[in-house]
């Protein structure tokens, strides 16, 4: 986790909310549920994201991804983009649904659904439960947005705000999925 900021800005998440919210706000401050899910695998691809260096779209990795969210579920769910800042997925039942691949980075796909929940929840005013699915290893877990949860989505709308304002990246940091990375080069090529 990066820092916590020593300047009297206004709070990240008040931020987030106002200008989710279309208030007045001088700098709009917006984040995705990909930017959270950067945030808890690699602050570094996150800041790489932010700047819109793209990814390499061939990765392995990335089609896979691709793929897999393209197809399973298809016949019992629906896309739905809110304010243009994200894009759910709905089952029939109402529930909120995130596919992966597969449940090796369960916690960075757990906190992009529990973003989208809190943002239904804050701005749109709707509560929802979610489902986080990774049909290739026929597994579903249910995802509810409790205080706790919401704690951590704030922290990390803390944390995204800190990372993606920094005038660099992140120092490099060697980690066990370095290799799979879309970012890889921008990392290791030096």
């Amino acid at each position: 986790m990066t820092e916590s900021r020593t300047d009297n800005s206004e709070d990240p998440v008040e931020k987030l909310l106002r200008s989710a919210r279309d208030e007045a706000v001088n700098d709009p401050f917006h984040v995705t549920g990909v930017m959270m899910q950067y945030y808890e695998v690699c602050e570094r691809e996150l800041w790489f994201a932010s700047r819109h260096l793209e990814i390499d779209r061939d990765n392995t990795a990335v089609v896979r991804g691709t793929q897999v969210d393209e197809s399973a579920y298809d016949d019992k769910r629906r896309n739905v983009s809110i304010d243009g800042t994200i894009a759910i997925d709905v089952l029939d039942d109402g529930r909120v649904m995130e596919v992966k691949p597969s449940s090796s980075l369960i916690k960075p796909a757990k906190l992009q659904l529990l973003y989208y929940l809190w943002y239904l929840d804050q701005v749109v005013g709707v509560e929802r439960e979610g489902v986080l699915a990774h049909p290739t290893e026929r597994k579903r877990e249910t995802v509810a947005l409790t205080d706790e949860n919401t704690r951590w989505v704030e922290e990390a709308i803390r944390g995204i705000y800190d990372v993606t304002t920094s005038d660099s990246p992140p120092p490099a940091e060697e980690k066990p999925f370095c290799e799979s990375c879309a970012y890889h080069d921008f990392c290791w090529s030096c």
